[in-house]
């Protein structure tokens, strides 16, 4: 493997770097198989970058990204603009990033308020970030129908009177997927139309967009048009080392840009990043391999309702909810087991990433039959189910 150097990045070469850079543990970097992450059900942030990134990466150009040089970068962002019929987008280094910088960009001056489901990432995973860069209220709505936010239950929640008790809805935040649930193109649809009516902008946290366009619930064109601002993430689901960007107007981008700044977030070679992101885009965005988890997905809630077991929530897309309590068993045994057969697991959310495969379910086919029949499991237990826990994902 050569880069555009001249170096050559040879598996003698690599085998003596990885040694230096983990003190010795592996003896080299695993590029060519997903490896530990073909039985990790934690998230789909665990995938393993693939070696067309690794390959990418070595070919990527090298110039500043704050002084907008990079030719990866910048073609990166006009592909995204371009797939998303936007004018303009930016890259940020994770979904955190992209949120926040996007609803800063947003929100000018307070007083104003955020409406958003009360799961949403911006909400309960992005360490109060909305309320400390933005000064902003966040208001989050229980959707009525147990799944997603329509128009109704916006309706009743956004503030958009002139009195001065009151803290004024300035943007509106969705989160698609959430949960693994499809937010419907129609109901966007009714929500932006509202947005507009009110002067009210529209964000949406797309980390797991890609889900739900892979899900055939509606175009990545369609879904972008509800909305002033977009977060996609790389990173999740198309298996990325790193990396998110944000869409909008080109008059968005620049603001966005100057905040990214104030934040930390410019990057200086950033097509160490760009490259690998465009792969994960083209590989496994537009190469289809998505809906091939959707698929393994349904199957194993399947098995699972087919065992006796329950689901908390629908399997639309990647995920798969266990309802562990009805089954008589606790989060910490579960994972605990779960180890037991060579699996690692978070409790009972299943997130079915592209890199999931047939031995993966035929062992949680048998973690099933162990919980939900009494068979036991041998195997050995060498985490606790403590340091197995993903705490911002």
């Amino acid at each position: 493997m050569a880069s555009t150097n001249g170096t050559v990045l040879d598996k003698k070469s690599m085998e003596h770097t990885a040694h230096d850079l983990s003190n010795g543990t592996v003896k080299v970097n695993n590029w060519s198989s997903p490896g530990p992450a073909a039985f990790d059900f934690r998230s789909d942030v665990v995938t393993t970058p693939t070696t067309r990134m690794l390959e990418a990466i070595s070919s990527t150009t090298l110039l500043d990204d704050v002084f907008v040089e990079d030719p990866t970068t910048n073609s990166l962002e006009s592909f995204i603009a371009d797939l998303t019929k936007k004018e303009a987008s930016l890259l940020v280094l994770s979904g955190t990033m992209g949120n926040q910088v996007a609803l800063r960009t947003q929100l000018l001056a307070p007083p104003h308020s955020v409406l958003c489901d009360y799961r949403a990432h911006i909400l309960e995973w992005e360490a109060g970030g909305v309320a400390s860069l933005c000064g902003a209220l966040v208001k989050g709505v229980v959707p009525a129908n147990g799944n997603y936010l329509t128009l109704e239950d916006v309706k009743k929640s956004a503030i958009i009177s002139n009195d001065i008790h009151s803290c004024p809805t300035k943007v509106i935040s969705l989160e698609n997927t959430l949960a693994g649930i499809v937010l419907p193109l129609q109901e966007c649809q009714r929500i932006s139309a509202f947005a507009k009516e009110h002067g009210i902008l529209m964000h949406l946290d797309g980390a797991r967009l890609w889900e739900a366009v892979a899900s055939g619930a509606g175009s990545l064109e369609d879904y972008c048009a509800c909305f002033d601002s977009i977060s996609l993430c790389f990173s999740k689901g198309l298996g990325a080392p790193i990396g998110s960007i944000i869409v909008g107007t080109k008059e968005f981008r620049e603001r966005a840009r100057w905040i990214r700044k104030s934040i930390g977030g410019g990057l200086r070679q950033a097509g160490v990043v760009t490259a690998a992101a465009r792969v994960a885009v083209e590989d496994t965005f537009l190469g289809g391999k998505l809906a091939a988890s959707h698929d393994r997905a349904r199957q194993i809630a399947h098995m699972w309702e087919s065992m006796g077991g329950t689901t908390t929530n629908p399997a639309e897309t990647n995920m798969v909810w266990f309802d562990l309590e009805a089954a008589g068993i606790s989060k910490e045994e579960f994972i605990a087991e779960g180890e037991k057969v060579g699996l690692r697991l978070l409790g009972g959310r299943l997130v079915v990433h592209y890199q999931i495969g047939d031995e993966a379910v035929q062992r949680l086919e048998k973690l099933m039959k162990a919980v939900l029949k009494g068979k036991g499991v041998e195997g050995t237990v060498d985490h606790k189910p403590e340091d197995l826990a993903i705490k911002v994902e």
